[in-house]
């Protein structure tokens, strides 16, 4: 999953991001509203972690650009204001949560956990495509009742398959959602084949349906 942290204070930018990423998010950042607001505008993320204060804006602004430009996006808010007003603004312009400075990075964990088996996975503990489960606490896959030894990178190019089954998925949407922002760089997405190959065949051994679609000239799709 992919994480937009907008935090100005940056000694707890970097501490939230390096907690995060060691629990195995992609993080990206920004230190003002305009630098989010462009992060946003350009790339996409399962969830933003949005701080209300920031030096040349009001974070509440950029969660009403968030909501406008990607609905599906998941907004935890951050603040040092103990405002219930605060509070109550952010979530009736739709932000899922909301967590008052000082906090314990396991809270934030969990809280974002929550936004996202609430956004993603229904509420429910456990993915189920057919005769695929995956246990995202435990990054488990089974196919068939049968594990699936999966690389990181192969777990979590078959999370984002399934939580965007039936929609067609670019190389570059793929690269930037498990490599980060700056992936777009790169001179090709020739290496996301190899992923993808590998995908299919550990998943394929299990005697599972291979739910891999190639989208000539578009990327690929997960789905009936």
């Amino acid at each position: 999953m992919k994480i937009l942290i907008v935090e100005d204070e940056l000694e707890i930018l970097k501490v939230i991001k390096k907690y995060l990423q060691n629990a195995d998010f992609i993080c990206e950042s920004a230190m003002t509203y305009f630098e989010a607001e462009d992060k946003f505008i350009s790339y996409k993320y399962d969830i933003v972690i949005l701080d209300i204060t920031l030096p040349d804006g009001n974070g509440l602004d950029l969660l009403k650009t968030i909501k406008k430009i990607n609905p599906e996006t998941g907004v935890l808010i951050v603040s040092a204001k103990d405002s219930l007003d605060d509070k109550l603004m952010g979530l009736d312009l739709g932000a899922d949560d909301y967590i008052t400075k000082p906090f314990h990075l396991p809270e934030l964990n969990s809280r974002i956990n929550s936004i996202i088996r609430r956004r993603k996975f229904e509420g429910n503990e456990n993915i189920i495509f057919h005769e695929i489960e995956i246990n995202p606490d435990a990054k488990t896959v089974f196919a068939n009742k049968q594990p699936v030894e999966l690389t990181k990178k192969e777990y979590f190019l078959l999370l984002y398959f399934i939580t965007n089954k039936n929609r067609v998925l670019t190389k570059e949407a793929i690269a930037e959602h498990l490599w980060g922002d700056n992936i777009d760089l790169a001179d090709n997405f020739d290496f996301i084949y190899t992923h993808m190959r590998n995908l299919r065949k550990k998943i394929k051994k299990t005697g599972a349906n291979d739910y891999l679609q190639t989208i000539y000239g578009l990327g690929y799709k997960f789905g009936d």
